[in-house]
């Protein structure tokens, strides 16, 4: 496994002018994030000791101990991240060393550390690590270095020492109970108007409300309403054509993404999961299906269920690419024409190498596009985004962090001669239109939905 990272890696054709671009910059040390300057000057000895102890002994166990204890400091693990591969293999970006930066030094020290370790810390685990657990896939001894990192964020959320942005959505969390400040009248507003929109495109459309006893209760992230609404009617279109009965909350609880467990705010975490699952008890329906977003997805079928202390989630719950499958595979919505542009795809982390359905995914790609041209590496061994696991939602100041951190993921998709990069994840398609334009690729992103309203077949009696 572990020669197999090596030699995809290796695949990667470097692109001279991605290279130079990348070579050029190396911004993070320059960044002024008031999260991190800021909170640190109120921090005391005492307050960093007491809240490390805390976590270290109430918070984490033997499954801490045993991944501190087991691994060997050999470095097979840098191979596998992007940060590390975009960086000229810099070891201080190495998997290995952003533990051994941050978790390792704190616990070696038993937690006598001081604010400008923990702003160097809160660099590392919130906008150089991803936490897409590629890295763990390569591990000679399975250690999940994802957790190890999240476990530095759950001392630095304590701390109050979270990049600003990403603590403002955490706040919207909190306050709102969806990530973007909307409010309940703004997303009945949103669901009305995209209904009108649907309506225009095809007869009888239609966005049930808190319909009770329902099918399906489809639930999205708050991007969608605040600045992708159209992404709604297309699901409108999509369940007419499916024939499915189905609903969205009218009240809190629509919203599945969940940035406060990247923050490391998992008493929010808790919050949010536990109001998504009780709105689906309320509308009594037999199963959830959520959007094309992959955080959101672990969020609400894994971290967020095991902080809740619940063995599974409590009402069924698949993600859009299952969904889209299941209508393809069956025949319950037909193709009428492929979409015809070279087209290549983004393995979301989370639905990946987190849930397996990257070969559910090629068999839509594969049923909606002409010319389907896939990535390499692919499926579980793909590149992350790095926009998931809470760093694009560091904002601005991180940005041209980031885009250096994943030169690899522009050289990957360069090398398919697409003109059409499909990310069935919100996280994703954000990244990856920063990436696109940054190294200056000529693509264009798009959700699957999108192209699915475009190609399915539309019964004759639901035309205009």
């Amino acid at each position: 496994m572990v020669e197999k990272a090596g030699s995809q890696a290796a695949q990667a054709v470097a692109d001279p002018e991605i290279e130079t671009k990348a070579k050029k910059i190396r911004p993070e040390q320059m960044v002024k994030d008031p999260g991190l300057d800021e909170t640190i000057k109120r921090l005391t000895p005492e307050q960093i000791e007491s809240v490390i102890k805390r976590v270290l002994t109430k918070e984490t166990a033997a499954r801490l101990r045993v991944y501190l204890d087991t691994c060997v400091h050999c470095g097979l693990c840098a191979e596998a991240c992007h940060t590390y591969l975009s960086r000229d293999r810099d070891p201080e970006y190495s998997p290995v060393a952003k533990v051994k930066n941050t978790l390792w030094e704190i616990v070696k020290r038993k937690g006598k550390v001081d604010g400008e370790f923990l702003k160097n810390a809160s660099r590392i685990a919130f906008t150089e690590c991803a936490v897409c657990r590629r890295c763990s896939m390569y591990c000679p001894f399975g250690i999940d270095i994802a957790y190890l990192l999240i476990v530095v964020r759950r001392i630095l959320n304590l701390l109050y020492v979270v990049p600003a942005y990403l603590q403002d959505t955490t706040n919207s969390h909190a306050v709102t109970m969806n990530q973007m400040w909307v409010q309940e009248d703004e997303w009945i507003d949103t669901l009305q108007w995209q209904e009108e929109e649907a309506r225009m495109e095809m007869a009888k459309a239609r966005i049930p409300l808190d319909k009770e006893g329902a099918d399906i209760m489809y639930s999205v992230i708050a991007p969608e309403p605040k600045i992708l609404a159209q992404l709604i009617n297309y699901m409108a279109q999509i369940m007419t054509v499916a024939g499915m009965d189905w609903t969205m909350p009218a009240t809190d609880g629509w919203d599945n993404s969940n940035m406060a467990m990247y923050s490391g705010d998992f008493e929010t975490m808790g919050r949010v999961e536990r109001q998504h699952y009780e709105t689906a008890f309320r509308l009594k329906v037999k199963k959830i299906v959520m959007g094309e977003c992959g955080h959101a997805f672990r969020g609400a079928a894994y971290d967020g269920p095991k902080w809740l202390v619940w063995k599974h989630p409590p009402v069924p719950l698949i993600h859009a690419v299952e969904f889209y499958y299941d209508l393809l595979k069956t025949g319950t919505i037909k193709i009428a024409k492929k979409f015809p542009e070279p087209t290549t795809v983004q393995d979301p982390c989370n639905i990946v190498r987190g849930k397996g359905l990257g070969k559910k995914l090629r068999y839509v790609m594969n049923a909606l596009c002409e010319d389907f041209r896939d990535v390499n590496p692919r499926l579980e061994h793909n590149y992350c985004c790095m926009a998931g696991g809470g760093t694009i939602n560091c904002g601005p100041p991180w940005t041209r962090s980031r885009m250096v951190s994943n030169k690899v993921k522009a050289e990957q998709f360069k090398a398919t001669g697409a003109k059409i990069i499909v990310t069935p994840c919100h996280n994703c398609h954000s990244g990856i239109e920063q990436l696109v334009s940054f190294y200056k690729l000529g693509m264009h992103v798009k959700f699957i939905s999108e192209i699915l309203v475009e190609c399915m077949e539309v019964p004759q009696h639901l035309k205009v």
